[in-house]
């Protein structure tokens, strides 16, 4: 979720609280937004119940304490952050140092890394089917849109490429996904469709075949 899909009094509050990093209370914001209490205690409770907003220490007011309330890193990270230009630049140096090919196995063991952290936080009798889900959750959280796929529980699509740009210009970047769901699973991974090379999702199949 981004700053730009909420509605405008949303965007505003968090906004607000974004300007305002000590926190705000609820009667600041009823100014600031020129709305009603009510209308900012509801949006409160949304971007608090989707981690956006929480609640900071109580100040006092001459009668009830006032609650503070203070955007959180989760609320920071849904307005714009353009990491991409320094993505491009840092393959660039890694193609240029490294060569393609020394490049891509850096990419692959960074993935090798990244999905050993993912194994190691399953129990060691989880089955095949169990430590795909789990491999699709944690793809979800870093915001590929990836879920298991309906008709086959050892298979994943991902809606949404965190690197769909990068890896238009650097195919190679895709080595990190396959390297970081085989080592997350302990499965050869078949990278069915990538929307980098024009597909509209991008799929991942899990088999037994390792020696792939």
């Amino acid at each position: 979720m981004s700053a730009e899909s909420l509605g405008t009094t949303q965007r505003g509050l968090l906004q607000a609280l974004l300007h305002n990093k000590e926190g705000l209370t609820v009667e600041s914001l009823t100014g600031t937004l020129n709305v009603s209490r009510n209308a900012v205690r509801q949006h409160l409770t949304a971007l608090e119940r989707d981690g956006a907003v929480a609640k900071g220490p109580t100040q006092p007011s001459g009668g009830r304490p006032e609650q503070i309330y203070r955007i959180t890193d989760r609320g920071q990270e849904m307005f714009p952050r353009q990491y991409s230009w320094f993505s491009e630049m840092l393959m660039g140096t890694l193609n240029a140092s490294l060569g393609e090919d020394g490049a891509t196995e850096r990419l692959e063991e960074l993935g090798r890394n990244a999905g050993r952290g993912i194994a190691e936080r399953q129990p060691q009798t989880a089955s095949d089917e169990e430590r795909v889900a789990a491999a699709a959750a944690a793809m979800g959280s870093l915001g590929y849109e990836a879920k298991v796929a309906e008709d086959n529980k050892r298979e994943i699509e991902a809606q949404n490429c965190v690197f769909h740009q990068l890896a238009i210009k650097y195919p190679q970047i895709c080595k990190f996904d396959l390297a970081l769901l085989s080592n997350a699973t302990g499965q050869h991974v078949e990278h069915r469709a990538c929307m980098a090379r024009g597909d509209t999702k991008c799929c991942f199949r899990f088999t037994d075949d390792t020696t792939s």
